[in-house]
């Protein structure tokens, strides 16, 4: 086990000769022209990939799902770039070092679900991807690669839901990134009907494809980047690598409290304690006390660094593997502030659409700093737990649920930090910012800092106290 270069190349490949020449690309995208689409759904299937973009959902079983929906306009397939997880930088690194990689896969894919187009969707911040991306299409269409396939990029969002499948859709669309209620094959990418500027939770395809709205195969840029290989190499490729229920590898990132911060790929099944030490050298202090999957996962104390890094062994450890991005707390930084700059994150982040996502976020986030500066309001660490439970309380995606479940983590594994802190025990710590990453530059971690000043109604400057879900509502301005 260990590290491994099977999806992200160690150097970058310069043009698409490069990736033919040096790469042998190209190859799986004919094998899978020259069969049927259902085959190159069962190869997917067999090798058991699963999604890289945090749940980890069969992938297989997804493009099984959507080519089967049917309906009167052809599929979409829409690659997730829209990377916005604090700690993590492997799908931009993806695309830096090898878009076509990501670009095959996503035309092996629109062959399987019969899609006529590609949209791939990233942050309207990612301007250095974007270029390298939209460099690397006009070389594909060029080859032919995409002959009857439209091929297009769409940035128009830095909101951390825009990684969230619906939300993607609705800025493709157009309107803010608001995730609806529905899966995403049952109102795609593409617009149907006299009003086009509603919401597409008003407009939804019939389950068996009977009305005319198109679907949609959403998949992520380093889960697209493992189906050229699976297609030419065949599933038991994939599956020799890993463990049964998590196979094959994955690109992790490391930052927070280490000598350096870094991105690389390593087989499934990797104990998490070599991934954090391979690449991030030492803790900064004395020693490892937790460590943050992103913000969508309870937060993994030390006791647990030697458990597989997979779905099911980092699950059984009572964390999660969301996108492999590993934020390292140690022994000099305040568990308590790592917290409050995780329910911040959120709080803010959240678009007011579930009322309890926002305003019980928001709560949970003045709680903690309360704690976190030794400060609280009598019955702060009592409220707690009654917040922690109704965040969730009608949530349409999991952001809701990421909070609950950083702050139970926190009521679980660190009472005595809350407790210290409630009595006045603990000195007030020092703020401890979650905001994704920009880059990583000599090793060293550089964080989007002007997230920090991004206000809960998602504006920049005072806060007007409206939801993001009320203040930007397209309906409202029509």
């Amino acid at each position: 086990m260990g590290l491994v270069f099977r999806v992200l190349d160690p150097v970058p490949i310069r043009s698409l000769d490069e990736y033919v020449d040096l790469g042998g690309g190209g190859k799986a995208l004919a094998a899978a022209r020259g069969v049927e689409p259902v085959a190159v759904i069962e190869v997917v299937e067999a090798s058991g990939l699963r999604g890289r973009g945090g749940a980890g959902f069969p992938t297989g079983t997804k493009w099984r799902t959507v080519a089967g929906m049917g309906g009167a306009e052809p599929t979409t397939v829409v690659v997730n770039a829209a990377e916005g997880e604090p700690g993590t930088l492997k799908d931009r690194t993806l695309l830096r070092r090898n878009p076509y990689k990501v670009l095959e896969g996503a035309l092996i894919a629109a062959h399987a679900v019969a899609a006529d187009r590609i949209v791939v969707g990233m942050k309207a911040s990612a301007t250095r991807e974007r270029a390298r991306l939209e460099e690397a299409i006009g070389e594909v269409r060029r080859a032919g690669w995409a002959d009857g396939i439209a091929v297009d990029v769409v940035a128009a969002s830095d909101r951390y839901l825009l990684g969230e499948e619906t939300a993607l859709l609705e800025v493709i669309a157009g309107r803010p990134p608001f995730p609806r209620v529905a899966p995403p094959y049952r109102h795609g990418a593409e617009e149907v009907g006299a009003d086009v500027t509603a919401p597409a939770t008003t407009a939804l395809a019939d389950p068996d494809g009977a009305t005319s709205a198109p679907a949609t195969l959403v998949n992520n840029v380093e889960t697209l980047a493992n189906v050229p290989s699976i297609v030419l190499d065949g599933p038991d490729a994939l599956r020799a690598l890993g463990t049964t229920e998590s196979p094959g590898t994955i690109v992790c990132t490391v930052s927070g409290r280490m000598e350096r911060a870094g991105v690389d790929e390593f087989e499934l099944g990797t104990p998490l304690r070599e991934v954090l030490t391979t690449l991030g050298g030492n803790a900064l202090g004395k020693e490892i006390v937790a460590v943050l999957s992103g913000t969508a996962n309870p937060l993994l104390p030390a006791a647990a660094l030697d458990a597989p890094l997979s779905w099911e062994g980092l699950a059984a450890a009572g964390g999660g593997l969301g996108a492999a991005g590993f934020i390292v707390i140690d022994d000099e930084v305040d568990v308590v502030a790592v917290a409050h700059g995780v329910s911040r994150f959120l709080s803010v982040e959240s678009c007011g659409q579930c009322t309890p996502c926002k305003q019980d976020g928001l709560a949970l986030a003045e709680v903690l700093d309360r704690l976190r500066t030794s400060s609280p309001d009598e019955g702060d660490l009592d409220a707690l737990p009654a917040l922690t439970a109704s965040v969730t309380d009608g949530a349409r995606c999991f952001l809701a649920q990421q909070h609950q479940l950083v702050v139970e983590s926190l009521l679980v594994e660190f009472p005595e930090a809350l407790a210290a802190h409630a009595e006045g025990r603990a000195a007030a710590a020092d703020p401890f910012p979650i905001v994704p990453l920009a880059d990583i530059v000599d090793g060293q971690a550089v964080l989007a800092d002007e997230e920090l000043e991004v206000a809960p109604d998602w504006s920049v400057g005072v806060d007007s106290g409206a939801a993001p879900a009320d203040r930007l509502d397209v309906r409202a301005r029509r």
